[in-house]
């Protein structure tokens, strides 16, 4: 059997979204994966809950507003080659963007590009846009630290190993992190944490499919463009 790293045919179309190898999930991460995705919706109702028990504050009673930010990651990408889905030597890093819309207090979203292109092993890298709901939970509040969790969906793009071809993939992200208000306009964001699940990464020659779960932090800091906090 020829080696996956020297099939020249291996991606023979492009995008090439489901290529022929077979895989193996280790079966302590099988078990661990729906407990940490459990674990950030249940930290998504929790604050919806809360957000629903509780007045209004005033001081946060203010409409739309729109907050632009770049920020710096460190992921794992979730594969180190030879179209196995498995922990990296190398973790990818890379810069990024986002923007949050606030419509209410507890009405918000946010919409997320990264480009992991630094560290790579064997030209592989990753790439995420995602968008959905971000609610900031304000009964965990501290002083001018906000606690937020996130869900987004979107598309991440993987560039596979010695450039044989790339794949573009259905994603989900749960996430959250703290919000550190600096003035009336500018936050950091430290940290982010975003677990993805790349949807039907693979596809093995049986038939089966398999999900991709890169993780990673980010840094960054956002400035409020328009409206008031």
């Amino acid at each position: 059997m020829q080696h996956p790293r020297t099939r020249p045919d291996l991606f023979a179309k492009r995008p090439q979204t489901s290529p022929d190898w077979t895989y193996l999930v280790p079966t302590y991460l099988v078990m661990m994966r729906p407990s940490i995705t459990a674990s950030f919706l249940l930290l998504l109702v929790a604050g919806a809950l809360s957000a629903r028990a509780q007045v209004v504050p005033s001081a946060f009673d203010r409409g739309l507003s729109i907050t632009a930010g770049g920020e710096a990651s460190a992921f794992q990408p979730d594969y180190a080659g030879f179209g196995i889905p498995e922990e990296s030597t190398n973790r990818l890093y890379g810069l990024g963007a986002f923007v949050d819309m606030r419509l209410t207090p507890w009405i918000q979203f946010e919409a997320e590009g990264r480009w992991l292109r630094f560290n790579q092993l064997d030209g592989i890298y990753e790439d995420n846009y995602l968008i959905g709901p971000r609610l900031p939970i304000y009964r965990l509040r501290y002083r001018r630290i906000t606690p937020y969790a996130k869900v987004l969906v979107g598309f991440g793009k993987m560039n596979f190993e010695n450039n044989v071809g790339w794949g573009r993939y259905t994603a989900l992200a749960y996430g959250g992190g703290l919000d550190i208000r600096m003035t009336n306009r500018i936050n950091v964001r430290l940290p982010d944490f975003d677990y993805q699940q790349w949807l039907g990464w693979s596809e093995s020659a049986t038939g089966s499919t398999a999900n991709l779960w890169p993780y990673g932090f980010s840094a960054g800091v956002s400035y409020r463009v328009f409206g008031r906090r």
